[in-house]
């Protein structure tokens, strides 16, 4: 007969705000067996831009000078497990399995769940196992878009690879140490593509992206910003083919990928291919029984969705924006970490009789690649003013965008800030300050922001 299991609180879902809501449980109090976190992973919860940055740094061979025998090993600055469980990524304490098992939070790997029943307080798991709950938080976050989802011809072909979680990402490394200084094809210019790109040339990969737009990260950069980027990865050896997709792909005798077939006719070698197309908020498991909003689970500012008792928290909550007076759905870590301590201080505080503030988000974007790094902060609607120098060719590159909506600055772009220089184009997108001039704001450029 299969298992069933109660608990005070369930946390559904393994990644970035399940780590980060365990850990504003283990600081607001939390009794032991209350709490459990049951996750589809096999790993505790971990921080997952790890995956894209840290985790792909180069392999070197190790010698073993007794046999003169040459053996992969990962760098001492390579990310892996323990070394990136949350709640480093904000500079926290990193949180074992140890951590969990201390506190009494039940972590429960390993365990697919299959079906949502809101109205019993119940979720089944794939092999029939059963957990009753009494508070629910909602953390599925999201899965990838993938071209067999399309129906793209060859697209199940090995080494057309996909990046969310920790098997991914070795499934990754496994391809880049068989196809060692291959070639390799990346398809999609946003943050994946971007970041991606840059591993796997860092790693002697021959390296070409493809996307469809008129220039990469199109949902965030303006032309001006792309221009930088693109020219700066050319420069890297990085082929950039934009204004088509990949419409099928080819594979060798053994099933690995051998070739790209792109729809204006190109076609490129291939040993690995990377797709970062987007991703998808998990909600189907709810689907009937909350209510949704732009593509996600409705919530009020404590996280908290039209079913009383059930919260929803990262990639799949839709919450009301304080700051821009509208409902919105983000899709990043550092929401993920917020919203997910913000609804466990309100289920927390509603147990007591207290309040909480309200969420108050700025929303916060940033990347590293090679020797470049940007951050921006706010809302990118409205014109553009571009400052700096965005030449691709600079030494050290510094230069930015500001957006000014309705005569205020409201979002604020910057590579190569320093420390202080992000914050204060962190206040700028806060304190969104009138402008009279655009013209006189591009020629006074971070001048404008450090003076706020």
């Amino acid at each position: 007969m299969a298992s069933e299991k109660h608990f005070k609180y369930v946390i559904l879902g393994g990644g970035v705000a399940a780590g980060y809501a365990a850990r504003e449980f283990g600081k607001q109090g939390v009794q032991p067996g209350e709490l459990a976190i049951i996750s589809k992973e096999s790993v505790a919860p971990y921080e997952r831009p790890a995956l894209s940055k840290g985790y792909l740094f180069p392999q070197t061979l190790a010698c073993r000078s007794t046999l003169n025998v040459c053996l992969p090993s990962v760098q001492a600055d390579a990310a892996r497990l323990p070394g990136f469980h949350t709640c480093v990524g904000s500079g926290g304490e990193k949180l074992l399995p140890e951590w969990y098992t201390e506190k009494g939070i039940e972590l429960i790997l390993s365990m697919e769940i299959v079906k949502a029943d809101l109205a019993s307080k119940t979720l089944t798991s794939a092999d029939g196992a059963t957990f009753t709950y009494e508070t629910l938080l909602i953390a599925t976050g999201s899965s990838t878009i993938k071209l067999t989802d399309f129906g793209v011809q060859g697209a199940e072909s090995n080494n057309i690879l996909y990046l969310r979680e920790i098997d991914d990402a070795d499934k990754l490394v496994a391809a880049m140490q068989a196809k060692k200084d291959g070639k390799a094809v990346v398809v999609g210019g946003g943050y994946i593509g971007l970041e991606l790109s840059a591993a796997l040339k860092i790693n002697n990969f021959d390296v070409t992206m493809v996307y469809p737009e008129p220039w990469c990260m199109p949902r965030l950069f303006t032309a001006g910003i792309a221009h930088f980027y693109e020219g700066y990865y050319a420069s890297k050896g990085i082929n950039i083919v934009k204004g088509t997709v990949a419409s099928g792909f080819d594979a060798d005798a053994n099933g690995d990928v051998s070739v790209v077939k792109l729809k204006d006719g190109r076609v490129l070698d291939a040993d690995i291919v990377i797709v970062g197309v987007g991703g998808r908020p998990l909600t189907g498991l709810f689907k009937g029984q909350v209510e949704e909003e732009k593509g996600g689970l409705k919530t009020d500012t404590f996280f908290e969705t039209s079913v009383a008792g059930v919260y929803a928290i990262g990639d799949v909550a839709t919450f009301p924006m304080k700051l821009y007076d509208e409902p919105r759905r983000v899709e990043h870590v550092d929401h993920a970490r917020k919203s997910a301590e913000q609804a466990v201080k309100a289920i927390k505080a509603k147990e007591s009789g207290e309040s909480v503030a309200e969420y108050d988000y700025l929303p916060y974007f940033y990347s590293r690649s090679f020797d470049v790094a940007w951050q921006f902060y706010g809302d990118n609607v409205g014109e553009t003013v571009l400052f700096g120098d965005n030449d691709p060719a600079a030494a050290k590159p510094k230069f930015g965008t500001y957006w000014v909506k309705d005569g205020k600055v409201i979002g604020v772009f910057l590579e190569g800030g320093s420390a202080d220089e992000n914050q204060a184009i962190a206040k700028v997108a806060r304190a969104q300050p009138p402008v009279d001039d655009v013209e006189a704001l591009g020629k006074e450029g971070l001048d404008f922001a450090t003076k706020i």
